[in-house]
């Protein structure tokens, strides 16, 4: 079947990677299984390892060293994502963290020479060829002087192959900070992409040729090869609550700043705004419940005249065990985004529990 996506795949990504808009879009998508329960609305909470992704300010939190994994399939399991990261407290007052992002469809058939010069359908002639995305993103995390103040800083490299059709190197620098306030308030501001992430691309001249002519037509153009990810903005606002000792609530409101006019639910020239909700609740720090709805969009109708308001609501469970966190997440629940739905499993250690 992936046959049938050679050149869909190579086509469309040769050609929205050569745009601004959708640059490092892979980046984007989130990590860890607790999170996406919540709908992403973990900005001003985030406090482990995870927090290199989400708020890098959030490091300072962790107690000792940990470990977390992901993996998710999208599009009928064509495409895999992974995730790993390790992050450890420094000092008292400093932490660090790495983590390391592939979204990728391998194995991809490539049938543009099925056919030789003469006709005739030689298989000989098939080979196959993946595209990958790959994020690695170094983390820094420090306490202010000022009580309850923190701030991360995130440095990132991106590599990004099509087979031996295209690759590209990119790097970008994203700011963070958090503050705790009294009565369990929290606050976050993640800037993504502050230098705006540039990506350089490089093409092969002569696979490129292989396929230029493949349907009559339909000849690729060799896109930009630059292109530029602007920044974003994200912060959120959190309260906790704990009741008779044994049961705690978490919830967040995050608003996603985007500086560029699209079908959020605010929408202007200058910024679109994409508010996101989260809940958590905890039965004994052991058994979590997570909720949470975002990516509200504005969806064109067919007639090209009217809106219909779509949303993406995620449900999430998990669980923790003498530092084994175990968490699962259902996203886009009835359907009621064009987001496609994914089922998510995530795994964090705490790596003091191997001493």
């Amino acid at each position: 079947m992936k046959s049938l996506f050679t050149l869909v795949i190579v086509t469309v990504s040769l050609t929205l990677y050569g745009q601004t808009k959708y640059s490092n879009e892979f980046m984007n998508i989130g990590v860890d299984a607790a999170a996406l329960g919540m709908s992403n609305a973990v900005t001003a909470n985030t406090n482990d390892v995870n927090a290199g992704y989400w708020n890098p300010a959030g490091l300072v939190n962790l107690e000792d060293s940990q470990l977390a994994l992901m993996h998710s399939s999208y599009f009928a399991n064509i495409a895999n994502y992974d995730y790993l990261a390790f992050a450890k407290p420094i000092d008292d007052r400093s932490a660090l963290g790495i983590s390391v992002i592939r979204f990728a469809v391998d194995d991809i058939l490539d049938t543009t020479q099925l056919i030789d010069d003469q006709g005739a359908v030689n298989y000989d002639r098939v080979s196959s060829f993946s595209t990958a995305d790959y994020g690695v993103t170094l983390s820094y995390s420090r306490r202010l002087p000022v009580q309850g103040f923190s701030y991360g800083i995130n440095a990132k490299v991106i590599r990004r192959v099509i087979g031996d059709f295209a690759n590209s190197w990119g790097f970008g620098l994203d700011a963070a900070i958090q503050f705790e306030a009294r009565k369990n308030w929290k606050f976050g501001i993640m800037a993504r992409d502050i230098t705006t992430t540039y990506n350089s691309w490089s093409y092969d001249d002569e696979a490129l040729a292989r396929i230029q002519d493949a349907i009559d037509g339909q000849n690729q153009e060799i896109p930009e090869s630059t292109e530029i990810t602007i920044p974003k903005l994200q912060i959120g606002i959190s309260k906790s609550y704990i009741f008779h000792y044994d049961y705690s609530l978490r919830a967040e409101l995050d608003l996603n700043i985007r500086f560029e006019e699209n079908n959020d639910i605010f929408s202007t020239s200058f910024a679109s705004i994409n508010p996101a909700f989260g809940f958590e609740f905890g039965y004994i720090d052991m058994i979590y419940l997570r909720g949470g709805v975002g990516n509200f969009q504005n969806e064109l109708q067919i007639d090209d005249t009217s809106e219909n308001l779509t949303f993406q609501p995620s449900l999430g469970v998990g669980f923790k065990y003498k530092g084994i966190h175990v968490d699962y997440a259902f996203t886009d629940i009835g359907d009621q985004s064009v987001a496609l739905y994914s089922n998510v499993f995530s795994v964090k250690l705490d790596l003091s529990i191997f001493r």
